[in-house]
């Protein structure tokens, strides 16, 4: 389970700090109060660090990559009909 230290206590018992780490628990360290550093196993920085978590295409990429509609579907998204609109009376007061 991960543990809050704070800076002072974390200086204090390092070798705690890096061994729970070792161990696969995330240890939180604070400075005045306020969250600092997280202390992790190697193994796990590492295993965060090798994700690729950038987009693989940008979004204009992805639109100019769709495929292209067959002759004749134009007319489907051209059909735009007109619908009227009917005033209706209300009462915002009432």
């Amino acid at each position: 389970m991960a543990r809050a230290w704070t800076l002072q206590d974390a200086k204090n018992r390092f070798s705690a700090v890096v061994e729970a780490a070792q161990r696969g628990e995330p240890q939180h360290v604070t400075k005045r109060g306020v969250d600092a550093v997280v202390v992790l196993s190697a193994e796990e920085y590492e295993r965060l660090t090798s994700l690729d978590m950038r987009p693989r295409r940008s979004l204009v990429e992805h639109v100019l990559d769709a495929p292209v509609l067959p002759a004749g579907f134009e007319d489907v998204f051209d059909d735009r009909g007109v619908y009227p609109s009917v005033p209706r009376d209300l009462d915002l007061f009432g």
